[in-house]
C-alpha cells in the first residue's frame, strides 16, 4: 500500500454502514472495499465497460466482479480513492450503486427488445424505475425490484420485494383456425383442448405464456392483451420466501404507481429490519391488497387457488 494511504488510514474512522449504503462494501482485507457500479437492467455501454476496466487497473487489482443482480463491481479499492473514482465516473455520466435500506438498482432481462420470448418491454420499465426511485430510503431494509419479459422469469420476480413479469392472454380467431392442434400440443399447462375442431382454453390453468400464439402457423391464436403479472414479498438469502401474485395485466403506468405506493406502505408498516414479505406475513396479504393494490383499479388476484397455477405442482403454498 502507498505510504500516504497507510498514514491517512490510521487517522480516519469510518462508518462502514454509511459507506455500504453508498455502494462501497467492506472487504476482509484491511482498508479495502468493493465498489459497486450502477447498472440498471444489466445494460452497459462499451464506454462504461472501458471506464470500469480503467478504474479497476488504476485503483484496484485489474479485476472486475459481476454480481448476481447484474451490477459490476471493482474489488480491492482503498477507501481514500473513493472521491477520485466518483469523479472519474461523473466524466461519462455514471455513478456508484447503493446498498443498505433503500430501493436498489432494479434488474431486468432483455424483454422484447431482442429476445424472441419477450412479451413486454422490461428494459424501458427498468430504466424508468431506476430514474424515479433508485436510492429511495425505505427506513427498514433493502427493497429489490425486477422485471421479467415472460413466464420463464429469468429476472426471478418470485424472489423480489416487488416483481413484474410479462404475460399475454391468448384469444382464438375462429374463422382463421385450421384445427392443426399445434397450440394444444405446445401448451405445457394443458390449458387447451380441442372441442368440435377448435382449441378451447381453460383460464384456471393458463399462465399467459403466449406459447400458443407463437406456434400458430395461420395466426389464428392472437394476444388479446398483454401486461404485467405483479408479485410482492419475495426474497432469497438465509430464509427464502416466494412472493405472492397479487395482480395481472397491469399497465406500465400502473406498475410505476405500484412501486411508489408499495414502498410508501412498506415504510409506514414494517417494523425494525423487516423485509416487506415479513410485514405482509405479520399484517396479512389482504391488508396490503386493500390499501395498495385495489385503490389502483387493477385486476387483483384474490385467492391462493388463483395463484397456484403459477407454481410447480407439489409446491407448498402458504
Amino acid at each position: 500500500m502507498d505510504v500516504r494511504l497507510k498514514h491517512e488510514s490510521r487517522r480516519l474512522k469510518m462508518d462502514f454502514e454509511v459507506l455500504k449504503s453508498g455502494g462501497f462494501i467492506k472487504q476482509t482485507q484491511g482498508d479495502l472495499f468493493t465498489v459497486r457500479l450502477r447498472c440498471p437492467g444489466g445494460k452497459l455501454t462499451s464506454e462504461q465497460l472501458r471506464k470500469a476496466a480503467e478504474l479497476a487497473e488504476k485503483y484496484g487489482r485489474g479485476e472486475i466482479h459481476t454480481s448476481f443482480r447484474q451490477s459490476i463491481e471493482i474489488p480491492y479499492v482503498h477507501y481514500l480513492t473513493f472521491n477520485d473514482i466518483a469523479d472519474k465516473l461523473k466524466e461519462i455520466g455514471w455513478s456508484v450503486a447503493s446498498c443498505g435500506p433503500r430501493i436498489r438498482v432494479p434488474t431486468a432481462c432483455a424483454g422484447c427488445t431482442y429476445n424472441p420470448n419477450g412479451l413486454t418491454d422490461t428494459q424501458t420499465m427498468c430504466l424508468e424505475v431506476d430514474k424515479r426511485y433508485f436510492g429511495t430510503a425505505t427506513g427498514h431494509h433493502k427493497f429489490k425490484v425486477s422485471f421479467s419479459g415472460c413466464p420463464i422469469d429469468c429476472a426471478r420476480t418470485r424472489e423480489m420485494d416487488l416483481g413484474f413479469q410479462g404475460i399475454a392472454e391468448p384469444e382464438l380467431v375462429d374463422e382463421l383456425c385450421n384445427a392443426c392442434g399445434l397450440c394444444v400440443s405446445s401448451c405445457d399447462e394443458k390449458a387447451l383442448t380441442m372441442v368440435d375442431g377448435l382449441p378451447v382454453r381453460d383460464d384456471s390453468k393458463c399462465i399467459y405464456c403466449g406459447d400458443c400464439v407463437k406456434v400458430c402457423p395461420v395466426f389464428a391464436m392472437v394476444a388479446a392483451r398483454k401486461g404485467w403479472l405483479v408479485r410482492v414479498g419475495g426474497r432469497h438469502g438465509k430464509h427464502p420466501l416466494y412472493a405472492y401474485e397479487v395482480a395481472k395485466f397491469v399497465s406500465d403506468e400502473k406498475c410505476l404507481s405500484l412501486v411508489e405506493r408499495t414502498t410508501e406502505w412498506y415504510q409506514a408498516n414494517a417494523e425494525g429490519r423487516e423485509r416487506i414479505g415479513a410485514a405482509i406475513g405479520r399484517l396479512g396479504l389482504s391488508r396490503y391488497l386493500d390499501e395498495v393494490v385495489r385503490p389502483l383499479g387493477v385486476e387483483v388476484i384474490e385467492t391462493p387457488e388463483e395463484r397456484k397455477k403459477f407454481w410447480a405442482a407439489g409446491n407448498l403454498y402458504a
